[in-house]
């Protein structure tokens, strides 16, 4: 690689970051009573005292809204817009360069494996710098009237907290399943978006004067929604399991300072014994209709920010 082209293609690693960490902000800030609902779902083994009864999304809605009002719906939504806006920022960014890295001596297109690899390895590297926020955001989710512990009154006085009851160790709980989660969620979705994104290039290039390299010229935003949507479906479907394990293990403890689940194996099992199945998918429902249209908003963001940020620079 010549000197000229390394500053050109660090510029345009930034760029990625930047439009992914706009995306991420954008994303949680219309999404997030649907987060609260759904991390509430999924410890709800029906043993939790300190958790209301919700019938359905809904109702959990109305129900959180009348007892809690908007700081409610809004809990956790600091470390949630700090966690995404960090999390999209740097998935982008390792995303992009695992890519240009394989792509190497290759001129042709990167197989559906190497974007697999490309976005296992950034959904690696992004566990490992976030889950302290992410158990953060978990807690701060799980504060309600019935608590008997004392409340974390925000995300400073929660780090603090943790680190003197718990110590630092406590923020790493539910790394396993996290980094199954973002390894396989991330290699899902960015694999299928990718192809699906190749497929909408192909069908639009067959009757377009546009040349097929510029795929910004052929692609526009309701692409982008439905490229998005699609591909988060299919990667909430096949690692959901791996969330509501996450959100088990990330549970306050009790008063005696004892976690109400030891570990991941932990958790299937008991989660296997007295709830099946059915279990393992609870709080699906608000996840889908929070991350679906996210997504949507997400790639539609990431997308003309990178198509804004490409102009800019040709200017």
């Amino acid at each position: 690689m010549s000197t000229t082209e390394s500053p050109k293609r660090d510029k345009w690693q930034w760029e990625t970051a930047t439009a992914g960490a706009a995306a991420g902000f954008a994303t949680v800030a219309v999404m997030h009573p649907l987060d609260v609902v759904r991390t509430r779902f999924q410890v709800n083994d029906g043993r939790v005292s300190h958790l209301p009864r919700y019938n359905n999304t809904a109702h959990a809605i109305f129900s959180i809204a009348r007892s809690e009002g908007l700081r409610g719906l809004y809990a956790g939504f600091l470390p949630g817009v700090l966690g995404s806006t960090i999390s999209w920022g740097l998935y982008f960014f390792f995303y992009d360069k695992a890519k240009q890295r394989y792509a190497r001596n290759r001129e042709e297109k990167l197989t559906p494996g190497l974007h697999l690899a490309s976005a296992a390895e950034a959904g690696a590297i992004v566990s490992l710098c976030t889950n302290p926020v992410w158990l953060v955001k978990t807690r701060l989710q799980l504060q309600t009237p019935l608590h008997q512990t004392r409340p974390y009154s925000g995300l400073y006085d929660a780090f603090k907290t943790i680190m003197k009851e718990e110590g630092f160790s406590a923020f790493y709980r539910g790394i396993v399943p996290s980094l199954f989660l973002q390894v396989s969620h991330g290699a899902i979705q960015f694999t299928a978006y990718e192809e699906l994104r190749n497929i909408f290039v192909d069908l639009k290039s067959r009757g377009s004067t546009v040349h097929r390299e510029n795929p910004d010229q052929l692609l526009n935003s309701v692409d982008y929604a439905v490229l998005g949507a699609s591909s988060k479906i299919a990667a909430i479907l096949l690692s959901y399991p791996f969330q509501v394990i996450r959100s088990r293990l990330q549970q306050r403890p009790g008063g005696d300072g004892v976690p109400r689940y030891i570990d991941s194996w932990h958790v299937v099992k008991e989660t296997a014994r007295f709830e099946g199945v059915r279990g393992f998918y609870k709080g699906i429902t608000p996840n889908l209709l929070k991350n679906a249209p996210a997504s949507s908003i997400t790639f539609i963001v990431y997308e003309n920010v990178l198509k804004l940020l490409k102009l800019a620079r040709k200017e």
